[in-house]
């Protein structure tokens, strides 16, 4: 019998409810065969929406994994073989995936890679801030070509998690809008806080909607390194000073 996977899920906010909402979203999209586990950002914002707290939000993601890390030292049910960065942003993800030999990826990565397997793509997400922020992003993964455009609603994502009725309407509108303006194939509902909202738009719209949640723990599990491949994890160059233990232990043996 193959090896359960792990998957290891960093939810680089600090909102337990949102983490609690991927966690279960991705354990429905994984199936049976993959055990997800989650680790919450243990500082920063409760909301990314801004460069500053995206700037924070990386910080947190290593400290997630570096905690994860630690805590699968020696255990082998306690290892994971992908790495999810839970943020349609990608928070610290240039940055883990230095650092890990287990393959990382995000909730934008996996979206972009999808939907552009069907031509140019646009994204819906909430919170004007981050149009700048993911347009720089896609350029960054290579999609700046498919990226068609990005249309942001006035709610955050968390806003829009907190009333699911009114959120349909809102962002239905939004992805129809996306579609016509800039002629694209298919729309990214992106927003960790939006998981599960983009079948029944996509229903009632006709057209492609993809939900970055899904779409990022697809990605991830496809890229999954075999569970019985060794993994070694990269140390840091230098020790690192002022951080957490679990952070600085990665480069206590740095020259």
């Amino acid at each position: 019998m193959a090896a359960r996977r792990t998957l290891l899920l960093i939810n680089p906010n600090t909102s337990e409810a949102v983490g609690a909402l991927l966690q279960a979203h991705a354990a429905r999209v994984a199936g049976d065969g993959v055990r997800v586990v989650l680790r919450n950002a243990r500082f920063g914002a409760p909301y990314i929406a801004c460069e500053a707290s995206y700037a924070l939000a990386g910080h947190a993601v290593l400290d997630a994994w570096a905690c994860a890390r630690a805590a699968a030292h020696g255990s082998a049910d306690a290892r994971f073989d992908a790495v999810l960065i839970a943020c349609f942003g990608d928070p610290g993800l240039f940055a883990l995936r230095e650092c890990s030999a287990h393959p990382v990826t995000g909730l934008a990565e996996g979206s972009f890679a999808q939907a552009a397997q069907t031509g140019r793509f646009a994204i819906v997400t909430g919170g004007a801030r981050w149009r700048p922020m993911l347009e720089r992003l896609a350029d960054n993964l290579g999609c700046g070509a498919q990226l068609a455009g990005v249309h942001t609603v006035a709610q955050s994502g968390a806003e829009l998690a907190r009333d699911p009725v009114a959120a349909h309407a809102i962002l239905r509108a939004a992805c129809a809008h996306a579609a016509q303006e800039f002629g694209a194939a298919s729309v990214i509902l992106g927003g960790a806080g939006l998981a599960g909202m983009a079948q029944p738009i996509a229903q009632s719209l006709g057209l492609p909607v993809i939900d970055s949640v899904t779409a990022g723990v697809q990605h991830a599990l496809a890229r999954a390194r075999d569970a019985d491949a060794p993994a070694r994890d990269r140390d840091f160059e230098f020790p690192w000073l002022g951080v957490s233990p679990e952070l600085a232990a990665l480069g206590a043996s740095a020259r």
